[in-house]
């Protein structure tokens, strides 16, 4: 690399819009790839594209610090992003409606079974309770998650990287899962990768099917809430 070369990375690297642009060109690299593998499961946009930012981070010898400066205008539009899974969910909301007895049924056993299964792991394998706390709300999604971890005293950062490696392990697995299982309603598919696999898993489920995608959408809101409620009560002293 000559001066010139870097004194031009030297200003682009203090310049926070540059892990913006790096941050979506390697999404819209990865998902235009997968377009071209017709979204095949593997082919997860998320999670290829996590993997190439974290080598460029690596690569160029930049701190999590100096990303994050150009990274949080997308960690902001999360927010805005989550809400707008109230549009999807208007459009169909009569097919909602009729499926209310089913879905609160769903809702119970999923939400209960991803918490235990994760208390009774954490003590065949005897992992300390600092632990526990942090990786039991892991189906929820992450804003969620990371507050209850953060509530009960659990490491958030461990949260935060459970949370996004079980949304995108039940994105990659949800389609094969089901189909192996043929499991074709799209509202048990979609509810049950929103349950499972939170944001990610629903943004998987809305490029398969729009009824998935919207039972996907309430899946993960309606987790969320019960997992809140849930984690605290199971793990209380």
């Amino acid at each position: 690399m000559n001066d010139v070369d870097f004194s031009l990375w030297a200003y682009l690297s203090r310049t926070p819009l540059l892990w913006l642009s790096i941050t979506l060109g390697a999404y819209c690299l990865c998902d235009a790839i997968s377009r071209l593998l017709d979204r095949h499961p593997l082919a997860n946009p998320v999670f290829h594209s996590v993997i190439l930012v974290a080598i460029i981070l690596l690569l160029s010898g930049t701190t999590y610090g100096s990303y994050f400066e150009g990274a949080k205008f997308i960690h902001f539009l999360l927010g805005p992003a989550t809400v707008a899974l109230a549009i999807p969910l208007y459009r169909n909301r009569e097919v909602i409606a009729k499926s209310t007895l089913p879905i609160g049924c769903a809702l119970l056993v999923g939400s209960s079974f991803g918490i235990g299964s994760v208390i009774v792991l954490s003590s065949l394998f005897g992992l300390p309770r600092d632990v526990l706390l942090s990786i039991a709300p892991k189906s929820a999604t992450a804003g969620v998650s990371m507050g209850i971890a953060q509530s009960l005293g659990g490491d958030v950062s461990l949260t935060a990287v459970t949370t996004i490696l079980t949304g995108v392990i039940g994105a990659m697995t949800v389609t094969p899962l089901m189909n192996l299982l043929r499991i074709r309603d799209w509202r048990a598919r979609g509810f049950a990768a929103g349950l499972a696999a939170h944001g990610i898993g629903t943004a998987r489920a809305l490029q398969v099917h729009p009824i998935a995608g919207t039972f996907s959408g309430v899946g993960m809101g309606l987790n969320a809430v019960m997992t809140a409620i849930l984690v605290p009560f199971a793990l209380q002293n």
